[in-house]
Order: C-alpha cells, then structure tokens, then sequence
C-alpha cells in the first residue's frame, strides 16, 4: 500500500475488494532499520475502518516486539518482524499468535536461512525480501530465487508443507512466474506490477490468467 496513490486509494481499495485480494501489505518503516518513513498507525486504523481485507503487517523496525499492539492485531492478519531486527524471535513469534494474528519472520537478502531454521515451527509465513528492503523500485537480487527454492525445501523436509513462503522486491509478472516455480505462493505486488502506468483491473487480471486464478 506504501505505492498506491493516495488521490485514488478508495477507488484502488474497491477494486482490490472486486477481485476479491487476500492482504492488504502494510510496509511500517521507523527510519532506523530501514533508511526510510513509511506506513503508521493511523493509515492502519483507516484502512480497517474502510475494508474487511486482512492486513499483512510488515514490520521494518527495531524492536518490533515493542510496537505490535499499536497495530491491534485481528485474526486472519499477518504481521512480519525481521529476524535481523529482534534478540528473541521465537518470543516475537509466540506473542502475534497470541495476539490472534498470524506470525510470520522476514529476512533480507544477505541473511541465510539458518537464521530462523529454529522457529520454522512457530511460523504461519516466511517473508524473503528480493531486494534490500526500504525503497520501491529496485531491481530483482537473482540470488534470492534459489534462497526461496531451498527454503521450500527445508520446509517440505521438515513437514511444513503449510507455511507460506511471501516475496516482497521487484514482484513483476516475469519474476512472479520465477518466483512460484521456486516455491512462493504469497506476492507482494507493487510498483512492478499493480501501481505502474495503466488501469489496475488489468493488471490484476494479468496476473490471474497468467496463474489460473478466477475472480
């Protein structure tokens, strides 16, 4: 949401609620573990008063664990908190489900997988940036591809078949198809995609006839 004009979010909303979008992706940056000010509190609180879809809550800030009430929590939201930015992730972890939302990890593109091997089984989701996260507009890192291929199948190894694998980083319709055939199922759809010149209608369903979804 951190892309869509804010001189046509009521239209973009209703379109996102026609083709019926699981999440909205809510991009909370403090400044600090991102060099970037982005979506509060406030928009948060409009947005739900506006919209049943669930929120995907990604937090890019220090001590997340700190801040996840502000966003009062509901069932069916994900919240994210990047294991980078935590001493106590599995306690982060346990906290959002009790909280009665889904918890999910993140985890830049320099960070290895072996980072939250320990908690796969507290995760719902694993969000993997596919670029350096804060800005839009970056190009793809390659190497990300293959980070989500092995983290599908540490997960299928593992028995996780379940937990979701969400990509947020230059998501346009050419990565996308990339990014599913390694094993994601959660697309974070931007300025490569959703909020680039044109109509949003079509490139929603651009992307629904290029992966089989009806409407």
């Amino acid at each position: 949401m951190m892309c869509a004009d804010l001189f046509h979010l009521a239209e973009t909303i209703k379109a996102f609620e026609s083709f019926n979008i699981p999440f909205l992706h809510i991009d909370v940056m403090d400044g600090s573990f991102v060099p970037n000010l982005m979506l509060g509190t406030e928009t948060v609180r409009q947005l739900r008063g506006f919209t049943s879809i669930p929120m995907d809550i990604h937090l890019m800030t220090e001590n997340p664990d700190d801040k996840i009430e502000w966003f009062q929590p509901r069932s069916g939201d994900y919240i994210s908190v990047h294991a980078e930015a935590t001493r106590h992730l599995q306690r982060v972890l346990d906290k959002i489900r009790f909280l009665g939302a889904k918890p999910a990890a993140a985890l830049n593109p320099a960070t290895p997988l072996s980072a939250i091997e320990e908690v796969l089984g507290d995760l719902d989701a694993v969000l993997i940036m596919t670029v350096n996260p804060g800005y839009s507009g970056q190009k793809l890192i390659p190497q990300t591809l293959d980070k989500i291929r092995r983290l599908r199948g540490m997960l299928d190894e593992k028995g996780l078949e379940k937990v979701e694998i969400e990509v947020d980083g230059n998501v346009s319709l050419d990565n996308a198809v990339k990014m599913c055939e390694a094993g994601a199922n959660i697309f974070v759809a931007g300025t490569s995609l959703l909020f680039r010149p044109g109509r949003i209608e079509d490139h929603i369903t651009m992307f629904n006839t290029q992966f089989g979804i009806k409407k």
